[in-house]
């Protein structure tokens, strides 16, 4: 089946990215915060506030890093979706095929809870 993507809701777009990109924002502060933390631990004592910048950064990195993404990610998924609704206006939007997908069938043995 041949159908056309004519419009995006910019709000539901928007939320889909800002939870993609928050996920995103956790990968990167798990990979980031430790490194800080570990950069920050190895400065010698007399480095002074470099040394607490880093621990006070990477503990607020666990929160900047997703939240920073997210806002990031629902920005972008409103103007993206807004920019594809109107070039669809123009174009007719894009084409896709869709194939029907038949409903898995339960094994023979399968017998439903009461």
């Amino acid at each position: 089946m041949v159908a056309r993507l004519k419009n995006i809701a910019p709000v539901q777009a928007g939320l889909v990215y800002a939870a993609l990109y928050g996920i995103i924002g956790l990968l990167f502060a798990a990979i980031f915060v430790p490194i800080s933390m570990a950069t920050s631990a190895a400065m010698p004592s007399s480095a002074g506030p470099g040394r607490a910048f880093g621990v006070v950064f990477g503990l607020a990195g666990l929160v900047i890093f997703p939240v920073f993404y997210a806002v990031s990610g629902f920005v972008g998924g409103l103007v993206i979706a807004a920019l594809y609704n109107l070039v669809a206006g123009w174009t007719g939007g894009l084409q896709i095929t869709l194939a029907p997908v038949e409903a898995p069938v339960a094994p023979a043995s399968y017998s439903p809870p009461a």
